[in-house]
């Protein structure tokens, strides 16, 4: 991204937590295995550069997650403008660590995209997070700008806040 680009970038990510105050390269998804992935073969995040990232930390019986699914299916528009949404189910529950029951979590929800299953919780790890949900923003450049925590609601002030950051980010040519 141009400088400039991260200059505008920054007062939009004055409410939410931004990724060390500078962008850092993310460690690479942690699972591999075709079983560990729902709705995709395994990706890679170098698979992903020239695309803008949402990862999305989530755990199937958290309440702020099935609360925050409204605003990740407001983001379907922007998936045409090169947007790509990733799940990353780690379990919070002894009963989330169930392979079969995140598969039908994720079709009783009607998540359409890619979800990673990741019961060891190593990206999760990876990344630092601690709480359901997080939502981090990675740039067409394949560098990570926020991690976000909490629950996203339509019409909230910081999610619409990190909805303008991807619009934003989208308007960047790729890399």
């Amino acid at each position: 991204m141009k400088g400039v680009t991260r200059i505008l970038l920054l007062p939009l990510f004055a409410v939410v937590a931004l990724a060390a105050g500078t962008p850092s390269t993310p460690p690479e998804f942690t699972h591999r295995d075709a079983h560990d992935w729902i709705n995709s073969d395994p990706l890679t995040l170098a698979s992903l550069k020239g695309k803008v990232v949402l990862v999305e930390f989530w755990a199937f019986e958290c309440d702020n997650c099935i609360k925050s699914r409204a605003w990740i299916e407001s983001l379907k528009a922007d998936e045409s403008a090169g947007l790509v949404i990733i799940g990353v189910h780690t379990p919070e529950l002894p009963k989330e660590r169930d392979v079969r029951a995140v598969h039908l979590a994720v079709e009783r929800a009607g998540i359409h995209y890619p979800v990673m299953i990741d019961g060891d919780a190593s990206y999760w790890n990876a990344l630092h997070i601690q709480y359901w949900p997080t939502f981090c923003l990675i740039g067409r450049d394949g560098r990570l700008y926020a991690s976000v925590p909490g629950e996203m609601d339509v019409g909230n002030d910081r999610a619409q806040k990190v909805k303008e950051a991807i619009e934003l980010m989208l308007k960047q040519p790729a890399t």
